[in-house]
């Protein structure tokens, strides 16, 4: 039971915790020795050579790295390390098309290549994420134990071929816009009622037997208690890395109407214009599950231009 995971940030040091938490050996490779988690009984490497020497064939390595060209980059410095049989694992939010390419160009050197759609947040990598995979079935048979014990109960799914994993995600990433956007617009309307009320108490009942009961709504209660309901403190202007676009050009293509995605996507251009407590009430539960800044981030605008290598 081993796991190379590849890019220590947010997501992945807290994959690496994970697995020392459940027994899983874990080596780590990072452009950084990163003390702090090799003092928490994690292995962490800065190159390849010793990274793979310290892994046993067939390998499984997670990629946990922002979408775009650096995956293919990481792609093309890691294979020549690899053997016949070794498993990469995308976790990252690439285009599902990207990665039906990657796919199949490692397919020809005899490496099994999943896209694996992680959804969770810091949260779910920490203590148990939601994993949506797909790739050749022999690749994610070698995978699955690991990501049994890194998910929770019923969280992981073999969703079919290659690309599979990727566009599950990429659906899982458009409701979640919705989801947002319709709780943001709830709190618009609760803040500028008639009535003095009390925004955190009424998600804390919401979460507790309601129709829209959910993790979204917790991190809203959560979110305004740590703001002291100060929600006006929130910047409104939200930041994202663009993957839901691709979702909203992809039903452009195939002339299905998703008007609710749609709009949720307008609503964060809006949001770069024009505040209002909508979406400084997403940008809270954006922050509580996902830890994206709040404001203008120049890093995730840049990361939003350029994650798609595949051009529609």
């Amino acid at each position: 039971m081993e796991l190379g995971i590849i890019g220590l940030g947010k997501m992945g040091g807290n994959f690496a915790q994970q697995c020392v938490d459940k027994g899983i050996i874990v080596v780590g490779k990072d452009i950084s020795e990163r003390k702090d988690l090799a003092n928490k009984g994690i292995k962490v490497l800065v190159d390849y050579e010793s990274f793979k020497n310290s892994l046993i064939a067939p390998r499984v390595i997670f990629l946990s790295l922002p979408a775009g060209s650096l995956v293919d980059k990481v792609i093309n410095e890691i294979t020549p390390f690899l053997a016949k049989g070794d498993v990469l694992l995308d976790g990252g939010n690439s285009f599902y098309k990207d990665s039906q390419r990657r796919a199949k160009d490692l397919e020809e050197k005899h490496i099994y290549f999943l896209d694996c759609g992680t959804s969770g947040g810091l949260e779910g990598a920490r203590n148990g994420a939601c994993f949506m995979i797909g790739g050749d079935r022999k690749g994610f048979e070698l995978a699955e134990p690991i990501l049994k014990k890194l998910a929770v109960e019923n969280g992981y799914l073999y969703c079919g071929p290659s690309g599979s994993g990727h566009f599950v995600k990429l659906v899982h990433n458009g409701i979640e816009f919705g989801m947002l956007q319709a709780i943001g617009e709830g709190v618009e309307l609760l803040n500028r009622s008639e009535f003095d009320l009390n925004l955190p108490d009424i998600f804390k009942m919401y979460s507790n037997g309601s129709v829209i009961r959910s993790w979204l709504v917790e991190l809203m209660e959560k979110g305004l208690r740590d703001l002291n309901n100060k929600i006006d403190d929130v910047p409104a202007f939200i930041e994202d890395t663009g993957e839901v676009n691709w979702l909203v050009q992809e039903a452009i293509n195939k002339e299905i109407p998703i008007p609710v995605i749609t709009q949720a996507v307008i609503e964060l251009f809006k949001s770069r214009i024009k505040p209002n407590d909508s979406y400084r009430a997403v940008a809270i539960m954006r922050h509580g599950f996902g830890g994206h800044p709040y404001g203008k981030s120049d890093y995730i605008a840049n990361e939003r231009k350029n994650s798609r290598i595949y051009k529609f």
